[in-house]
């Protein structure tokens, strides 16, 4: 892409997000669909105008990375801990149910064995960049509920991984590796210790050497940041582990909530162009075929999930308001659910319409899941201003 077409692409996605955005503010939509929309209309399969998705679903990746930092900056290490014990079984159980529903979905519409199950497994997740970013971080209610969010989410990414290696080991040897689960089981305690290494020996006495230098301070934690999301790549992580793993690291420094509050413009920057790469990559080619069996398992997932989060979250000792809103936030596919299908179509598991159906399903749970969180709860994008919290 050269420099005049990237110009115009940014210029054409937020001048476009702003006039949607307005649309949307005025029929009481949440502002995430709007980019979504956008994308749509903008994208190959609507006006053609920008034709280069792939960059821009590129660059947006780096606002889950940017998300998931600042939500890091925001939970104790020994919180976050406790919590992992405490939601782990229940990340495992749920994905395990929402895999088995939506593989007899598949089952039920025709698709083969091999493709229900690459179904199932990509409706096993929650979406990250759905419930943390509408999920008011400065308000100390949504304290607790954002580290049991987190966890569930975080264990998620692991299934996601392993979910992940299973795949390409399918396709590359009709099996799947041991030595790739186990580097993943030693990549992440490691990457952890590293991480709380680097922390308390070099980074918090830069922080209290040169915390005046506004600059700087913002410069090091995007480079603390990138560089963690980098190196968890390379030791077969996802990018958002490693980001969310930095800013647990920095969660005790005095300084960490300034620098989360200086990166949210950055991280929402990012943000819009991962959501209208969203709508941009659908191929409406394929609408007609998968628009009734979108439906149905969209309406399955919208109401499973947050009944059985609140059940597994209540029986874990949660009280029931926070189990609710758990289950109404992360009552929605995930981006991980696009990754699934990517990979699995680009090595022959699933047809384009079984790649499309699982696509279909994911956007509508993000509009339906989103809407009904800013209507019932707080949230940044909220649309009165007693419900308007970030």
């Amino acid at each position: 892409m050269q420099t005049g077409a990237v110009f115009y692409t940014i210029f054409l996605i937020f001048a476009g997000a702003a006039i949607f955005s307005t649309l949307v503010l005025y029929t009481k939509q949440s502002l995430l669909v709007a980019y979504i929309l956008l994308g749509a209309a903008l994208g190959p399969w609507g006006l053609k105008l920008v034709a280069d998705v792939e960059v821009v679903q590129q660059v947006g990746d780096i606002g889950i990375v940017f998300l998931l930092f600042l939500l890091g900056l925001h939970l104790q290490p020994q919180n976050l801990v406790h919590m992992l014990r405490k939601i782990t079984w229940i990340a495992v159980v749920s994905s395990i149910l929402f895999a088995v529903i939506a593989y007899l979905i598949g089952r039920w519409f025709g698709l083969d064995v091999t493709e229900s199950w690459i179904l199932g497994a990509a409706m096993m997740f929650s979406s990250t960049i759905i419930g943390l970013k509408l999920l008011p971080t400065t308000i100390l209610h949504h304290q607790h509920t954002g580290e049991v969010m987190i966890s569930v989410l975080l264990m998620q990414d692991v299934i996601a991984i392993i979910v992940l290696i299973l795949i390409n080991g399918a396709q590359q040897s009709h099996g799947f590796s041991w030595n790739d689960l186990i580097l993943v089981g030693i990549a992440l305690p490691s990457l952890t210790l590293f991480a709380f290494a680097v922390e308390r020996y070099i980074l918090v006495k830069l922080l209290a050497r040169f915390d005046r230098t506004q600059e700087y301070v913002f410069l090091l934690s995007i480079g603390w940041c990138l560089g963690m999301s980098f190196l968890a790549k390379k030791l077969g992580l996802s990018e958002d582990i490693g980001a969310f793993v930095a800013g647990v690291a920095l969660a005790a420094s005095p300084i960490s909530l300034y620098i989360a509050e200086s990166l949210k413009p950055l991280r929402d920057f990012f943000l819009v162009m991962f959501f209208f790469s969203i709508g941009a990559t659908f191929n409406f080619g394929f609408a007609a075929q998968v628009v009734i069996p979108a439906c149905i398992l969209s309406f399955l997932m919208l109401l499973v999930k947050p009944l059985l989060f609140r059940f597994l979250l209540i029986r874990a000792g949660e009280k029931k308001p926070v189990a609710k809103e758990v289950g109404f936030r992360l009552g929605q596919a995930s981006e991980f659910s696009l990754l699934v299908a990517s990979i699995a179509m680009s090595t022959q598991l699933i047809s384009e319409v079984a790649s499309n159906l699982i696509q279909a399903t994911t956007i509508l749970t993000f509009i339906v899941s989103s809407y009904l969180v800013v209507l019932k709860y707080p949230t940044p994008i909220a649309l009165s201003d007693k419900m308007r919290k970030d």
